[in-house]
């Protein structure tokens, strides 16, 4: 759930950006019909220099019985320490993270590998996935996969790949990039960017080699229930919690 000025929106290719409902029900809504994980993102806190809201993670975490991770504006332990504290699960370190790779280790080495999440955010243009930052404002000179796996040498415990370019497109996922991520890394590779069927969802398990497959408006506006997902999902082979 990407989350701006306290609500749930959802976008394409990271703007032109739509209301998508509350993020506490959302997550209570979601819990309810089997999601595995939440990830909630304040898509704009890095960008505008702000903290993520501490209060919405403590109504999530009162409200939610699954796991949940909090990602943006975290660049320094005590935002870590705070979130944690306030009921997350784990943090998802993007920005911060290309500007300061050493943050990696250090949340690695006070709570674990386990609690960081290193989400990267790239854009296929000139034949390389590039890295962005600040929400996907900013580009840098990192590269996908070199970048992927420095974070995983400096202890990141996921990877949570989002494809600007497929991003809100609901064309299917980035498929050959999420392959090439599983064959470098040996952590787990979650799967974000252009969810629009559930074959898209298959397709990233059996072609992309995902660990998971995380997806926003499919869910966020009815089109796919989550049970019906996890049923196809297990007729296709693929092993998921029911």
């Amino acid at each position: 759930m990407d989350v701006k000025d306290g609500k749930t929106v959802k976008g394409v290719n990271f703007v032109n950006f739509r209301d998508a409902g509350d993020p506490v029900e959302l997550g209570q809504e979601y819990s309810r019909q089997g999601a595995d994980e939440l990830v909630y993102l304040d898509i704009t806190a890095s960008y505008e220099g702000r903290k993520t809201f501490t209060e919405l993670v403590r109504k999530v975490a009162a409200q939610v019985n699954i796991p949940f991770t909090v990602g943006g504006g975290i660049d320094e332990l005590c935002d870590v320490e705070r979130l944690l504290n306030a009921g997350a699960d784990k943090v998802s370190v993007n920005s911060a993270a290309l500007r300061n790779p050493q943050l990696i280790e250090a949340i690695a080495a006070n709570f674990g590998s386990q609690v960081c999440v290193v989400a990267i955010d790239a854009r296929f243009e000139d034949g390389t996935w590039r890295c962005y930052r600040s929400g996907g404002h900013v580009p840098t000179e990192r590269e996908l996969f070199s970048w992927a796996k420095e974070a995983q040498e400096r202890g990141a415990g996921e990877i949570l790949f989002t494809s600007m370019t497929h991003d809100g497109v609901k064309d299917g996922y980035a498929n050959d990039a999420l392959a090439v991520l599983h064959d470098t890394l040996s952590i787990p590779v979650i799967a974000s960017g252009g969810a629009g069927s559930k074959e898209h969802f298959r397709d990233a398990f059996l072609l992309g080699k995902a660990d998971a497959a995380l997806a926003a408006s499919v869910f966020h506006f009815g089109e796919i229930p989550i049970p019906e997902l996890k049923n196809y999902l297990t007729k296709e082979g693929i092993c998921v919690r029911i």
